[in-house]
């Protein structure tokens, strides 16, 4: 049995280990989608901005760290373009954390994971929960 041990004990550590990084990617494909609507939101506010401003007047774009002055009908044309670019991949992302968090699911019921927070800790305690609840529902319905 002391052989069995240590192998199970492997098997656990790379099962969470998995895990953990499936969690991480998941995080960072999140984190990135906030990161691309935060810049999809800026290119909307400098679009509806430039749309009001003569075509003829010159403005300044910063491209890859290089301060470039050109006119506004020079640039509304690549931000338009830039735009459609993040929308897209906005949504190629969301896909991307949709089947990610499909994944984790997955392997967490193959191996029976269980993550603290997740459930309450005695039948006694999810019975209080639940009876609570519904006193609480209950409390913003008007009988008449």
């Amino acid at each position: 049995m002391s052989s069995e041990s240590p192998k199970a004990q492997m098997s656990q550590e790379k099962i969470v280990g998995h895990f953990q990084q499936l969690r991480n990617e998941q995080r960072n494909l999140v984190n990135s989608l906030n990161t691309l609507e935060m810049d999809l939101r800026e290119h909307k506010t400098v679009i509806e901005t430039l749309e009001t401003a003569d075509p003829e007047r010159k403005c300044f774009r910063l491209i890859g760290g290089v301060l470039c002055e050109r006119t506004v009908k020079d640039v509304l044309p690549q931000l338009v373009e830039n735009k459609d670019f993040i929308e897209k991949t906005i949504t190629m992302v969301k896909e991307d954390v949709a089947k990610k968090g499909v994944e984790l699911n997955k392997f967490k019921e193959e191996h029976n994971i269980r993550i603290r927070g997740d459930q309450i800790g005695t039948d006694g305690a999810k019975a209080e929960e639940a009876e609570s609840g519904s006193k609480a529902e209950n409390r913003n319905v008007l009988v008449s």
